[in-house]
């Protein structure tokens, strides 16, 4: 087993072979515990939650009788069936406690999205009717949407893998412990599902867990805490809590797959192709191929996805990229012709999906599954990026990483104005093009629109004093809060707009001509707002990745290593 000091212990060099069943298993090894992440709190009275919805329908239903239903969701079926009991009172759990995680782990998992429910449309929705297989789902509460939206607007979906042995042999660990959070995936689908960004979150990102909601408890939160520690006492709900804490985009929905799934989905699709610039062999891993495309399997697309040490650089950072490049590959063979056509596979990927994921409930019926499986399938591959949300090293001495502030915030601004990362050099707006006038020669009235006070003062000062545009007025609040700022002008004062726009970082959209030319000397009208946040900071999000991202997309064949 591969330690990696501070006592974490990279759950990919867990898994090995087992020649019985010839399939790769969890093994977890006895000895000396090393330090965990802080447990949480005591725990205290929750309010009451909601009444979930129908799982057939998904439409608002009451709250079954406890003795009607099972307790505990897919954790606590896993505990039941090897004889454990329910989990015990006040948000503590009969498993034993967690190690916290320094591994990049497995970025895989975002392909279960488009994977696992790529059986859209009405051949997926008859493909899980005939799995016969049960959706695992968990109640998360206020953490996520009552219901799944339509494609015309943005969804952002969780994925976490998990660790989990629920279903393998009892020699390699109690299949009733459950699975933490090696890895996160946040997906954000676009409005109109024109484009798709997957953020990997590292299991060693440093972050302050909230206080969460847990059954009829709250978990407190804990400080300091490696993001793989968020399931420790908790639910994938306070997964999503955290996941907006640092992120601030709301998360919708969330998918927990259990890690030996990839061997089940690269069988379901009839294999991955993969290109190695190079051989990649590991002993630890059972990985041993040659340079060249290869089309991997079950075993062997597990050891793809574990493999470390012989990737180029041998440490996590080189994992996930190997990663991308097989998670690329899995969602082409999804899409490609003869796969999902094929009705054997398709029910074979139903299967899959229904039975290795757990969903929160709103998506948790058929329709819900197949519909969110379409959408997912519209997005264009070239324009499914997946990305690596940045970070930089907490400290000397420290195992964990923490946000690079420069390089997140202008990406989740992307994200959540929908800008797709795959565009490439992106061509300005003819309305931004042509000559400008000078500052001096810039007329406009400011209105506040924004709600915040002294918002178009601030404004006013600062175009005067810093950007020399002289002949601005304030014209005090405008008769109602509104959501973006808007530059009104007329034909004969584009000259002028394109000026404003230049020094306050306006986007075109904002931009709104007029079709009658303007008196000599009108002012233009530039109204302020919500997205407005203070006075020479951009409005509107950036249009370029910020310089050092590293991405790909879905339809890269890059070779790796």
């Amino acid at each position: 087993m591969d330690t990696q000091g501070s006592g974490y212990v990279d759950p990919a060099d867990q898994w090995v072979f087992d020649p019985a069943t010839g399939t790769y298993v969890l093994r977890l090894d006895p000895g000396p515990a090393g330090p965990g992440p802080v447990g949480p709190g005591p725990a205290v009275p929750a309010p009451a939650a909601p009444a979930a919805p129908d799982l057939l329908t998904g439409a608002p239903g009451a709250e079954p009788p406890a003795a009607d239903r099972p307790a505990g969701g897919r954790a606590a079926a896993r505990r039941r069936a090897a004889g454990g009991g329910a989990r015990r009172a006040g948000g503590g759990s009969s498993r034993r406690k967690p190690k916290p995680r320094r591994s990049r782990a497995t970025l895989w998992t975002a392909g279960v999205i488009g994977l696992a429910m790529a059986a859209g449309g009405t051949g997926g929705y008859l493909a899980f009717h005939h799995a016969s297989t049960v959706i695992h789902t968990v109640d998360v509460g206020d953490a996520g949407s009552a219901s799944l939206a339509a494609a015309s607007a943005a969804t952002n979906l969780l994925v976490v893998g998990t660790d989990s042995r629920a279903g393998l042999g009892h020699e390699f660990g109690p299949a009733a412990a459950t699975g933490q959070a090696d890895t996160a995936v946040l997906v954000h689908l676009a409005a109109g599902r024109g484009n798709a960004t997957a953020i990997s979150i590292p299991p060693n990102l440093v972050t302050d867990v909230p206080d969460c909601p847990v059954g009829d408890q709250v978990v407190k939160g804990a400080s300091g805490q490696p993001f793989s520690a968020v399931l420790a006492g908790r639910d994938a709900g306070c997964a999503m809590r955290l996941v907006r804490q640092l992120t601030g985009l709301p998360v919708d929905h969330v998918l927990e797959v259990d890690f030996a799934a990839v061997e089940k989905l690269t069988d379901a699709v009839g294999g991955v192709d993969v290109c190695l610039a190079k051989p990649l062999r590991d002993t630890a891993s059972g990985l041993d191929l040659g340079a060249g495309t290869h089309r991997l399997q079950g075993a062997q697309a597990l050891a793809l996805v574990r493999a470390r040490t012989p990737l180029p650089g041998g440490d996590d950072l080189a994992r996930v990229a190997a990663q991308e490049q097989f998670l690329a590959g899995l969602l082409r063979a999804a899409r490609a012709g003869g796969g999902l056509s094929e009705v054997k596979k398709v029910t074979a990927l139903a299967t899959t999906a229904a039975g290795a994921l757990t969903v929160d409930t709103p998506i948790g019926t058929v329709k819900a599954l197949s519909t969110l499986a379409t959408q997912l399938g519209s997005v264009p591959p070239e324009h499914f990026t997946f990305v690596r949300l940045p970070v930089k090293s907490a400290g000397k001495g420290s195992d964990g990483v923490v946000l690079d502030q420069d390089k997140a915030v202008p990406l989740l601004a992307m994200v959540k104005a929908d800008v797709s990362l795959s565009r490439g050099k992106v061509k300005p707006d003819p309305k931004l093009v042509g000559p400008k006038a000078t500052p001096h020669d810039t007329r406009v009235l400011i209105y506040n629109g924004t709600g915040q006070f002294g918002a178009s003062q601030d404004v006013l000062a600062w175009l005067q004093n810093d950007e020399h545009a002289d002949r601005t007025t304030n014209g005090g609040d405008a008769p109602h809060k509104v959501a973006r700022t808007t530059l009104r002008y007329a034909p004969n004062q584009a000259d002028q707009a394109r000026s404003l726009a230049a020094m306050m970082g306006l986007p075109a959209s904002a931009l709104i001509e007029g079709t009658k030319d303007a008196a000599y000397r009108a002012n233009m009208t530039l109204t302020l707002g919500a997205d407005y946040t203070a006075p020479g900071t951009p409005i509107g999000p950036p249009q370029t990745p910020p310089k050092g991202l590293q991405s790909i997309t879905a339809a890269s064949t890059a070779c790796v290593g």
